[in-house]
């Protein structure tokens, strides 16, 4: 109170003409810089508004899905359409639904896809009927691009031979066969279910994997066959032999491209532009550009340039950014994941562990409940999310809080339950509120258990992150996954790594913010 005394007792001694002088000289001042606040915010916000905003092009998780993605994006650019593409966001529901939430404008779909698993419900098989279906949606879709990429059953050419396997009603003699398929295919309407049904196949041994790991365990005699797509390069590269489809299971996929019905609005020169595509990638085609990437190595960007400058005589440049750049947007997108998901966490678990102390029958529910969240596997949480909060940092984020609770509501919880009891009666008996006790005696008393669980789950967060990749979130995740696609280990290790150091050096930071910020006596060591 006596500082705001003396302050009184200053502005008292001041002539009393003073304040009217200074109101008269600021005034002027004042509305001179509102005035200019306000044209400048006018003048920023009419900017943001006639902005172009770039075409989000959205592309699988697989190699060829890329290659259309750059295909798109590139001849987008040619036509000078701003376009951003958004590489390798999972599979078709997560593709589809962003497509129809408007977080993309444009990816590469297959019209098997659309009429067997997409539209499912509706019955559409004609063109013009998945036309008319899409349309009700918003969407709108492309002529086919030339090439039709049909699922097939690939089998080792010497298990082939042995056991005289040319189509897929063979398989029914040999339930012994170990089968690798790729993980959306296993649960796809046009997949592995109905496949099972249509040829009344008995193989036991049906293992879920990713596409391209099949290829690699099949290649090491892991595996006798597994799914392919009918213009996969490693089908020759691996000397497997393509069953024949005896029994008509599988549609066709003709390759087309799906795009929101109000981009031709938001950008006139998109839709012309991607009229081009259409026609120009046959089976053949499509197969070369997929052995550029996987068998010999090189970009997805230079590919797709390479194969319009061929067909459209288009000629795009691309630019691949060096490694340091890649690492610098990597790092800044995984701090961000981590950084944010734990401050979340922070300010709510910290009370909820303070709360979980002082009332110990709802204490255990809530500790019961943050620890089942922990159980959910991670790749099922985000797919829990995307309906919810789309596709990209959103959904990550939501995951990598909850996944961030527990430990810290642990803690926290034990970090107070665990002071002495006789510390807990001194502060009662010098009167303290309930309050005081937390804030004087509590809390600096449990900082380094509360301090031990934010470093767990920052180091959790800071490996959890990389699986943000899988919704678009970026990060360390996105090389990784692109190096597991290509087999190529330089790419695995250049998110593996800086992953690895970034969990060392948080652990690290909070090893020295622990050093600081709690006593010598407190800390046992």
């Amino acid at each position: 109170m006596r500082f705001p005394a003396q302050n009184s007792r200053r502005r008292a001694a001041l002539p009393a003409e003073a304040p009217s002088r200074h109101r008269e000289v600021r005034g002027p001042q004042r509305t001179r810089s509102l005035f200019l606040t306000v044209v400048l915010a006018i003048g920023v916000g009419t900017a943001c508004l006639h902005a172009e905003v770039p075409v989000a092009v959205g592309s699988k998780s697989f190699t060829e899905g890329v290659i259309v993605g750059e295909l798109t994006t590139l001849v987008l650019r040619a036509a000078e359409v701003p376009t951003e593409h958004r590489r390798e966001l999972g599979g078709t529901r997560i593709l589809f639904g962003a497509l129809e939430a408007g977080e993309i404008d444009v990816y590469g779909e297959y019209t098997g896809t659309l009429a067997e698993e997409i539209l499912a419900d509706e019955n559409v098989d004609s063109l013009s009927e998945i036309r008319d279906a899409l349309g009700r949606r918003g969407i709108a879709m492309t002529a086919p691009l030339g090439f039709n990429n049909t699922y097939a059953i690939g089998v080792r050419a010497e298990v082939a031979e042995e056991l005289g396997l040319r189509t897929i009603s063979d398989l029914r003699a040999h339930p012994s066969l170990r089968l690798g398929l790729t993980n959306e295919f296993m649960d796809r309407g046009d997949g592995w279910p109905g496949l099972r049904q249509r040829y009344r196949l008995t193989q036991e041994n049906v293992r879920g994997l990713d596409h391209d790991l099949a290829y690699k365990a099949i290649g090491s005699d892991k595996l006798d066959a597994m799914d392919v797509y009918t213009t996969d390069a490693e089908i020759a590269a691996y000397d497997l032999v393509v069953l024949e489809d005896d029994l008509a299971y599988f549609p066709r996929y003709e390759a087309v491209l799906l795009y929101r019905q109000d981009l031709v609005t938001r950008h006139p020169a998109a839709l012309a532009a991607l009229d081009q595509l259409p026609g120009r990638f046959d089976e053949a085609r499509m197969q070369g550009l997929n052995g550029a990437v996987k068998l010999e190595g090189r970009r997805e960007e230079e590919v797709a340039a390479d194969a319009l400058a061929e067909v459209l005589g288009l000629t795009v440049t691309t630019d691949a950014p060096s490694l340091t750049d890649r690492l610098g947007q990597r790092t800044l997108e995984h701090l961000f994941l981590v950084g944010v998901s734990l401050f979340a966490a922070i300010v709510v678990a910290i009370p909820l562990g303070i709360f979980a102390a002082a009332r110990p029958r709802w204490g255990q529910v809530v500790l019961g409940a943050v620890g089942i969240v922990q159980t959910i596997p991670a790749l099922a949480l985000l797919v829990f999310m995307i309906p919810l909060l789309g596709i990209y940092a959103p959904p990550a984020l939501a995951a990598l809080f909850l996944y961030s609770l527990l430990p810290i509501v642990r803690n926290t919880h034990a970090g107070l339950v665990g002071i002495p009891a006789p510390l807990t009666e001194s502060a009662e008996a010098l009167g303290l509120s309930s309050g005081a006790q937390l804030r004087r005696v509590g809390l600096p008393l449990a900082l380094p258990s509360i301090l031990a669980g934010i470093k767990t789950a920052a180091v959790i967060n800071v490996g959890f992150a990389t699986l943000g990749a899988l919704v678009g979130a970026g990060g360390y995740g996105q090389p990784i996954l692109t190096g597991i696609r290509l087999d190529a280990t330089p790419l695995i290790l250049e998110g593996a790594v800086p992953a690895a150091l970034m969990a060392l050096a948080t652990q690290g930071l909070f090893e020295l913010a622990e050093r600081r910020l709690v006593p010598r006596g407190l800390r046992g060591r």
